[in-house]
């Protein structure tokens, strides 16, 4: 007997949501009363308070040290933890990724973020999916906007966990009461729910040439977003639908002509001015679809928090101890200009244009160096792309005892084949200084201050149904939106011939480093060809049979991540991937606590032995149902 469960979110909304925009007043909720859900969600002003909550709390995966954004870059092919000095960082992932291990922590990883968090966004969501008809409506216009932000908030949840931890819980409802027996839903029913969903939000949800203010969900956003879940699904013609609703919905478009604060700097490209923060929000950047924003001038709740991406992914490069002059001094300082360092004025002022980095995220050969095969390539050119030697040995004490290398480029061996750099590993290694340059001006040691920043651009959609096109089997096509990528760059075209997921991957990570969930993609990738039987580049063929032990994600990672798949030896780990890590730990806590109902663990680590097969969603009237197999 197949038995229907309401599978629902865990709701306490709610508090006051003081947050607010760049200046748009729908950011700023206006309880009508006390905090009561039943004076609170009576109308479409109340309800959109509480997707305000999700547009906060999505944002924080960028924004603050130690950002989640960091693991999802660092469990890939293009980067690893960089912190040497302590234990704690995300090194050796078989030992450390466990599911009773630290796993929200800004000294350990955030993979409990992305599942607690998830879960917050999604009980907002439900609150506004189940309140829906409780309000009052103008028109159907307005509610199905409403319902439909609601979707999107949801599915974008639900298009992660489903590539970061595989089968999880699915929760539709609100929950007024307390509830102890969820159970794993399939993967793929999650994403057909979220497709349903997202086709009902591309059609109702208003697009940004109707006013809707940069920050919110638009229509654009939805399709994109839908692109990703049809291609989780492996409907390419959808895919591509989706893709085109985006490309040729006739305001967005790819920024090819000079914009914005820099546009008159003939020194600068639109590589540039496509990054810098105050262009993002600009009217004419119409290659922006979905932005997170964060202005120095907003002080409530989350709404000026500072991005700090120059802490967590430019090197090491300012510790003296670290980099040393042929001479054997000191090299470096990273004070701004008129401190004093061993009693004498730092004169050449780096820090306020690079950054006090710590190398966090630090990124592998594969991505600073490897994949820039075009010398014309805008990404990686002088002045965008910045590498050690690009730096000056500035430290003052140089210049005031007379060291002939005051002001030289900073090398990292001397001319006897000695290295100068103590600490490779975090401290020496290039990085995309148009991306992370952020002003912070209140910094004395400049982390990345207040700046926006993009979540979804065309850009990407464009990779999108490139992707969807090589699928089908349309090299062609495939490689014209590749190209169009890398014209836009400076960069030659590529042949039909050299594209595949490996060349589509390759470009994302020139395209969209920061700004990809890099994990998440691999990871979609990885099940799209154990799901389809196709060959990957790499000659291999995968099955769902054993994903946890014969995966693409992997196979990737090992590849191209030389520290992985080198066992690169840092003070306190030794840099080791396993196959199993292509899923993350349902965190424990999460399993222990729900003591009526099953939460499967994935394969692979302690826990998984307690299995119980997973209920599924299944279309029907409202929000469908659940179907438990074992019923």
């Amino acid at each position: 007997m197949m038995k229907k469960y309401k599978i629902i979110s865990i709701v306490t909304l709610v508090m006051v949501l003081m947050w607010t925009s760049c200046s748009e007043d729908f950011l700023t909720p206006k309880p009508l009363s006390f905090y009561a859900p039943e004076n609170t969600f009576i109308d479409e002003e109340g309800l959109n308070a509480a997707l305000v909550a999700c547009l906060r709390n999505a944002r924080h995966e960028f924004y603050g040290d130690g950002n989640p954004m960091i693991t999802e870059t660092i469990f890939s092919d293009m980067a690893v933890e960089g912190t040497t000095d302590k234990t704690g960082p995300a090194m050796d992932l078989p030992a450390q990724i466990l599911p009773d291990a630290n796993l929200n922590s800004t000294n350990a990883n955030r993979i409990g973020w992305y599942w607690k968090e998830g879960y917050y966004r999604i009980k907002y969501a439900n609150t506004v999916v189940s309140r829906i008809d409780v309000a009052d409506w103008k028109s159907d216009e307005d509610r199905n906007n409403i319902l439909g932000k609601a979707y999107f908030h949801r599915a974008r949840v639900y298009y992660r966990l489903t590539q970061q931890f595989g089968d999880v819980p699915l929760l539709l409802e609100e929950v007024t009461s307390p509830k102890l027996d969820f159970y794993t839903c399939t993967r793929k029913s999650i994403l057909q729910k979220c497709k349903k969903d997202m086709e009902f939000a591309a059609k109702w949800v208003k697009a940004e040439s109707e006013g809707v203010p940069v920050g919110d969900i638009n229509k654009a956003a939805c399709n994109h977003l839908l692109t990703k879940i049809n291609l989780a699904l492996l409907e390419y013609d959808d895919a591509i639908a989706s893709a085109n609703a985006v490309i040729n919905d006739g305001y967005h478009h790819l920024m090819t002509d000079r914009f914005g604060i820099d546009a008159t700097d003939d020194t600068k490209n639109i590589t540039w001015d496509l990054h810098q923060v105050k262009n993002k929000a600009l009217a004419e950047n119409r290659e922006r679809i979905y932005l997170f924003t964060s202005r120095e001038e907003l002080t409530e709740d989350g709404a000026s928090k500072r991005i700090s991406i120059m802490r967590q992914v430019v090197p090491f490069w300012g510790s003296s101890s670290k980099n040393k002059t042929p001479s054997g001094q000191g090299g470096v300082s990273d004070k701004p200009l008129g401190s004093k360092v061993g009693g004498y004025p730092v004169e050449i002022d780096q820090v306020t244009k690079y950054g006090r980095g710590i190398g966090r995220c630090r990124s592998v050969p594969y991505h600073h160096t490897k994949i820039w095969t075009d010398p014309n390539d805008y990404r990686h050119a002088p002045g965008n792309w910045m590498n050690m030697t690009d730096l000056v040995y500035n430290h003052p004490v140089l210049k005031a005892t007379g060291d002939e290398w005051y002001g030289k480029p900073m090398r990292l061996y001397d001319e006897n084949g000695g290295i100068l750099c103590t600490d490779t590993i975090r401290s020496w290694y290039g990085w995309p200084q148009y991306k992370t340059y952020v002003a912070d001006p209140t910094d004395l040691t400049p982390d990345g201050g207040n700046g926006d920043w993009y979540c979804y651009r065309v850009a990407e959609t464009y990779l999108l149904r490139a992707e969807a096109y090589f699928w089908k089997g349309q090299a062609q096509k495939a490689a014209d939106d590749v190209n169009a990528i890398r014209a836009r760059a400076n960069a030659g075209p590529m042949a039909a011939g050299d594209i595949n997921l490996g060349t589509i991957l390759d470009e994302r990570a020139r395209e969209l480093y920061y700004e990809e969930p890099r994990k998440t993609e691999i990871t979609r990738m990885a099940f799209m060809l154990a799901e389809s039987g196709k060959t990957a580049y790499n000659g291999k063929t995968y099955s769902l049979d054993n994903f946890s032990d014969n995966n693409f994600w992997y196979d990737r990672v090992m590849e191209k991540n030389e520290f992985y798949r080198d066992n690169v030896v840092a003070p306190h780990y030794t840099y080791r991937a396993a196959s199993w890590i292509a899923l993350w730990p349902i965190p424990a806590s999460a399993i222990n606590a729900n003591t009526l109902g099953v939460i499967n663990q994935n394969q692979g680590y302690p826990g998984s032995e307690v299995y119980r097969e997973p209920v599924y969603w299944q279309d029907g009237e409202g929000e469908g149902i659940i179907v438990d197999p074992n019923e």
